[in-house]
């Protein structure tokens, strides 16, 4: 009887444990790129291994202890547990980036979509994991921290940006700098781009390309910036609400929707507003944006995106240094005959609806095209110290590339070509301003322009990992301007710019995706833009010039430490002609000149290193980033009536910017990113007679972010400016009466929660 008990209980002993075992098979990919991630580890919830992925990213568990979730990492990439469903034998799972490597990265900069590593030139990239490092109410940390890029803000709302010294043209807004969203030209013909239209959510993924990129992106010396609102891998599909409040009123709220599949969708709705530190500086925007892929086949792929925006701020004014000094949160006060800012009500109102939408095609396995189009309009309203600005805008335009790769033995040729077209109308009245009403018409002007090139260019993948591009753009541009009042009335002025050809040729050497050494040289052409040929001043400078340019540039990029630690190193020389740069009346209205030949010399460092990438530590990553940008500024012949400029720096831009920051993840959810800044002295006007003072800034965020189940939750705290710093972010250049100063908001906080449901657990 005691035999067959024992055999009975053997039995179901074997029974049990076969039925216990699990076995479970998958594939491990980069979020971004779809390519298989090589030796990658899983683990129980305990920290046992359970296995590692091969070459291929495939992976087996097999155990004989039941588990419903396992845990992926590899570093450089962000740890990821996934659960698993009953009767779940196959999972392939996405990761997402923490940590970037060089031989990780892809960028799409010169239509080339290939790895950083493998790219001729000078691009930077900042991921939402990168955005997201600060308050997540504006651009502006993010994009400082890249070197050779400057962001300014002259008060809430009122942003500038700078790509190596473009600044010098912008005394708001965006200028000499092309931006795309959504692979959609998001600047208008005559040069203008309305970044501060954008609500931070609505940007997800941002790749910034230092320098002239014509023979790609046409005219333009200042450089290009692509923006989308979904990165590949990062939308987790589900429904979000967050809040945030701060310092001198801020609030915002925001909704979001994702889904993912063969159509994701992305919408949302927000709002932001603020009291603004200074007086005459509040701030509010309601946006309402989304992008969607309607279809998608083996060949075709349609998407379709736009956006609702409704902003509204007040504009201070600047101040001189002792205003700037007794009293920064002042407004600008009455000089003269000029009212005060508060007196004028100085603000901008700007409405505007832009829809857009591409379609990506696969004729076969070599040759492909992707087209877009658009539309926008738009109201702009600007009461100012001296009158009342009301224009209506409206806008089309469209671009088109075919890419082709052909095989030629060991050698593989990828051509690129294409054109983009682009008109816009604007009826612009100006009245006198009597306390924030308008007044009498001064001008009623209608403004046109039409602006086409044509590129082409060829990627030749040589022996030995080099590759050799070159490429060229063929541009027009024409603007119409119409002054209806005035005596004699019918006041036509047109310009058309001489037709130029923008080339550009870049060499790389790749060593074994460690390393990288790039060289290139390309051909720089900005013609003023359009508020810039007929700027707030309100007289029409036909006469005014382009900018032309060449610019030399030389990089060294690579990775060691098994990927740990990654540096970024460039060097290059802008020589410019007939560069264009701000002047202003008393009542503080601009006017644009040519300023003879600049030259702009520079070295741009940027090196991260992962401290820490262990998810089984409490402290499970630390990152390090320190980064350096060096500027040799100058104007090489630049005579202004009897005054001679030669040899003085360039107004606007710093000679030395240090940043360095660590991020901290831990195990339980808990995060922490501080991230400090040295700005060196800033000239303020040509002669160099006036600076702004070298300043320190020092910000934090700390917080918690937890999945359960369904439910993402996260709660956030920071401090901006915690050395509580005085100075000026936003100067105005060579202002008359030396009113250069725009003072920044002194120690401020802010705090937020996001709460967020997932439609379905992520695999």
């Amino acid at each position: 009887m005691k035999k067959y008990t024992f055999l009975f209980l053997g039995f179901l002993y074997l029974c049990f444990n076969v039925h216990a075992q699990t076995i479970i098979t998958g594939k491990v990919l980069d979020a971004q790129t779809q390519e298989p991630v090589e030796a990658a580890q899983l683990y129980t919830p305990n920290l046992i291994l359970l296995g590692t992925t091969n070459a291929e990213g495939n992976f087996e568990i097999r155990t004989d202890t039941l588990i419903s979730s396992f845990t992926v990492n590899s570093l450089g990439y962000t740890p990821q547990t996934i659960q698993i469903k009953a009767g779940q034998t196959y999972i392939e799972i996405r990761l997402q980036e923490s940590i970037r490597t060089l031989n990780e990265v892809v960028v799409t900069g010169y239509e080339t979509n290939r790895k950083l590593i493998e790219t001729a030139g000078s691009i930077a990239l900042l991921s939402n994991v990168d955005l997201q490092r600060f308050s997540n109410t504006s651009l502006l940390p993010a994009v400082n921290t890249v070197p050779g890029v400057r962001m300014e803000e002259r008060s809430p709302g009122s942003y500038r940006l700078s790509i190596r010294g473009s600044l010098i043209r912008a005394p708001f807004g965006v200028r000499n700098v092309k931006v795309y969203w959504n692979d959609i030209p998001f600047t208008d013909p005559g040069g203008n781009t309305y970044l501060n239209l954008m609500d931070f959510n609505a940007i997800q993924n941002m790749e910034i390309i230092k320098g002239p990129a014509g023979s790609i992106y046409g005219a333009g010396t200042g450089g290009t910036v692509l923006l989308q609102s979904l990165a590949k891998g990062e939308n987790k599909p589900g429904v979000q609400v967050s809040g945030i409040v701060g310092s001198y009123g801020l609030k915002g709220l925001q909704t979001l929707v994702q889904t993912d599949g063969d159509t994701p969708l992305v919408a949302g709705y927000s709002r932001l507003e603020s009291d603004g530190y200074r007086e005459q500086s509040a701030m509010r925007r309601d946006m309402f944006h989304f992008y969607y892929q309607p279809f998608k086949s083996e060949k075709r792929t349609i998407q379709v995106s736009g956006f609702y925006s409704d902003l509204y701020y007040q504009t201070p004014g600047g101040l001189t240094r002792a205003q700037f000094q007794q009293n920064p949160r002042l407004s600008r006060p009455a000089a003269g005959p000029n009212r005060s800012s508060i007196e004028q009500k100085a603000a901008i109102y700007n409405k505007t609806f832009f829809v857009g939408a591409s379609q990506q095609y696969t004729f076969n396995s070599k040759f492909s095209n992707s087209t877009s189009i658009y539309a926008t309009s738009g109201k702009f309203e600007n009461p100012f110290i001296s009158n009342y600005e009301r224009r209506a805008e409206q806008g089309f335009g469209g671009r088109t590339k075919f890419a082709y790769v052909q095989d030629l033995g060991n050698t593989t040729i990828k051509y690129t070509a294409g054109a983009e077209f682009q008109t816009y109308f604007a009826s612009d009245r100006v009245y006198g301003n009597n306390l924030g009403q308008p007044d009498t018409l001064q001008f009623d002007d209608e403004i046109g322009a039409t602006q086409y090139f044509i590129f082409a260019q060829a990627e030749l993948e040589l022996p030995h990992d080099i590759v050799l591009t070159a490429g060229a753009s063929y541009n027009r541009l024409t603007y119409n301007l119409l002054r209806l009042s005035g005596v004699p009335p019918f006041q036509q002025q047109d310009r058309k710019f001489s037709p130029v050809v923008s080339p550009r040729i870049a060499l790389l050497k790749n060593w074994h995706d460690r390393f990288a050494l790039h060289g290139s040289i390309g051909f720089g052409y900005s013609p003023p833009a359009i508020t810039e040929v007929r700027p707030s001043e309100a007289t029409f400078n036909t006469g005014l010039k382009p900018e032309i340019g060449v610019n030399y540039e030389l990089g060294f990029r690579g990775s060691l430490l098994q990927n740990r630690y990654s540096f970024d190193l460039t060097g290059f020389s802008l020589q410019l002609r007939e560069t264009i740069v701000r002047r202003s009346t008393d009542s503080g209205a601009e006017y644009f000149i040519n300023a003879g030949a600049t030259s702009q010399k520079g070295i741009e460092l940027a090196n991260s290193f992962a401290l820490v990438n262990n998810p089984a530590q409490i402290i499970s990553g630390v990152r390090l980033l320190l980064n350096y940008t060096f500027n040799d500024f100058k104007y090489k012949n630049y005579q202004q009536n009897t005054t001679d400029f030669s040899g003085k720096k360039i107004a606007g831009v710093a000679p030395n910017i240090v940043v360095a920051g660590i991020d901290v993840q831990s195990k339980p959810g808990f995060y922490a990113n501080i991230t400090y800044t040295y700005t060196d002295i800033i000239p303020l006007n040509d002669a160099n007679s006036e600076n702004a003072v070298d300043y320190t800034l020092l910000s934090g965020r700390i917080g918690w972010k937890k999945q359960f189940n369904l439910v993402e939750l996260q709660a956030y705290a920071g401090i901006d400016n915690a050395l509580n710093t005085r100075y000026s972010l936003g100067n105005d250049l060579n202002a008359f009466g030396n009113r250069f100063f725009n003072p920044a908001a002194d120690r401020n906080y802010y705090g937020g929660v996001s709460v967020k449901y997932l439609f379905k657990a992520r695999d």
